[in-house]
Formats: structure tokens, C-alpha cells, sequence
């Protein structure tokens, strides 16, 4: 695993923050993203989806709990789920929502707000981000990134655009 620790003074940083994530992701990804309410979790998201080519405004899907964005890279369509699970309750919702479905998809990235309430579901395989907010400063955030080794990759996926 690839472990990074970034400082976030601003909103700007954290978009950009999400952009850079965006340049390592490929079809059948998934980002788990963990932190407390007010973190930037979705600002976070805002920016992979603007890298990834999402024109439509990114708002976190706390009543609806997925949001699907069309996405892109080289011409090639990534479908984007980006998903809340901060109303979740218990595995039978996780069912109810389609999430083992959706998680499934080899071919688009998930965004996963609040992971914490689909552990079992979650991929071994899967990128994570934990926001927490600085002691010393209201809008300082400590971003960590989590991602996994290349050859721990699946066989076969399409790498295009991975860096």
C-alpha cells in the first residue's frame, strides 16, 4: 500500500487533492471515504469527478444515497457512483439499495462516503481517503490517501489513463 498524508488549508486544496486521486483510477475502482460530517468528503469527490470529465453538479447524495454521473478519459465513458451511505442503518439497507451490484461494476468508479457502514462489502482491493479536521485550524484538514499496490491489481483491467 501507497500511504500519503496531505495538509488542506482550503477548499481549493482538497478539489485538487481529488484531482490527482482521479489521474490513478481506472474502470472498477472503488474509493472509500471515510471522515466526520464537514471533513470534505464531497468536495473530495467534487474534484476526482472533475478530472474524470463530470460536467453535472456534484452534490452529496445523502436523501437519494447514489448519484451516478457519466464520466470520461481518452474518449473512453466511465460511469461514476458516487454514493452516501450516512442514512445507512444496517446491511439489509445495503441490500435494498443495491449497493453489492453497484460495488461490482468492473466497469465504473465508486465514491464511497461513510465506507464505514459497508466494510464486509467493500473490495480488499480499494483505495481510501480519511479527512479529519486540524486541532490548530477550522479550515485545515489532514487528507490521508491509501492506495493499493499495482500488483495487487487485477489481471487483464484496463489501465488506460492510470498513472
Amino acid at each position: 500500500m501507497d500511504t500519503k498524508t496531505y495538509t488542506s488549508l482550503c477548499e481549493e486544496d482538497t478539489l485538487e487533492l481529488g484531482q490527482n486521486l482521479a489521474e490513478r483510477l481506472r474502470h472498477g475502482d472503488v474509493v472509500a471515504m471515510y471522515g466526520d460530517l464537514g471533513t470534505g468528503k464531497t468536495e473530495f469527490i467534487r474534484g476526482v469527478c472533475t478530472a474524470l470529465g463530470v460536467s453535472d453538479l456534484i452534490s452529496s447524495p445523502t436523501f437519494t444515497i447514489i448519484n451516478e454521473y457519466e464520466g470520461s478519459r481518452a474518449g473512453a465513458v466511465i460511469p461514476i457512483y458516487h454514493i452516501d451511505l450516512y442514512r445507512i442503518e444496517s446491511g439489509k439497507d445495503l441490500e435494498e439499495i443495491g449497493l453489492p451490484d453497484v460495488l461490482a461494476d468492473q466497469l465504473s468508479v465508486k465514491l464511497v462516503e461513510w465506507s464505514e457502514h459497508a466494510e464486509a462489502l467493500l473490495p480488499s482491493r480499494r483505495f481510501e481517503v480519511r479527512l479529519s479536521q486540524m486541532d490548530d485550524d477550522e479550515n485545515g484538514r489532514s487528507i490521508t490517501v491509501i492506495c493499493p499496490d499495482d500488483e495487487e491489481s487485477d489481471e487483464g483491467s484496463d489501465t488506460s489513463g492510470a498513472k
